[in-house]
């Protein structure tokens, strides 16, 4: 904990306008989300008027990760990424940045193989779980432009977001 504390006390601060583009966009997917979970445990089908075959993806046998909807574990992703970011509003301490790029690398990680299993494998795409994998990959770059900036040696007022 303590290496953790050395490390994001050297981290330059984003800027208010990062921050909340960050709030902005994970908002985004904790809503899609819990909405494709809210059908799940309904039992409700979820149905696409852009693209068909929302049904078939989200009922496929990859829907299920760890017995567990993926749609609910993305929903706590999202709520966690929230939550870190609404911490470093309210504190300014730096080490829930660092959580937050660790956790948009496993998401992004995660959304990628979502995709390559509804475009290879199920042969069906969910408009939803596009809108998801579409948050994951901003979260993701919105961390590496912040550890990018951070990584330079410059001056404060060149790292900020």
């Amino acid at each position: 904990m303590k290496s953790l504390e050395l490390l994001s006390s050297k981290l330059a601060a984003p800027s208010n306008k990062f921050s909340f583009g960050f709030l902005a966009v994970s908002a985004v997917g904790f809503v899609d989300a819990t909405y494709l979970t809210a059908k799940h445990f309904l039992g409700e089908p979820i149905t696409c008027s852009i693209l068909h075959g929302c049904e078939q993806v989200t009922a496929s046998e990859y829907s299920i990760m760890f017995g567990l909807p993926v749609a609910l574990l993305g929903a706590l992703y999202y709520l966690s990424v929230l939550l870190l970011i609404t911490i470093y509003l309210q504190t300014k301490q730096r080490a829930p940045l660092l959580l937050v790029s660790l956790l948009t690398l496993f998401g992004f990680l995660f959304s990628l193989r979502f995709v390559y299993l509804q475009i290879f494998v199920i042969k069906a795409i969910c408009i939803f779980c596009m809108v998801s994998a579409t948050t994951s990959t901003l979260l993701f770059i919105f961390s590496l432009t912040f550890l990018k900036k951070n990584k330079t040696n410059n001056t404060p007022e060149e790292l900020s977001v």
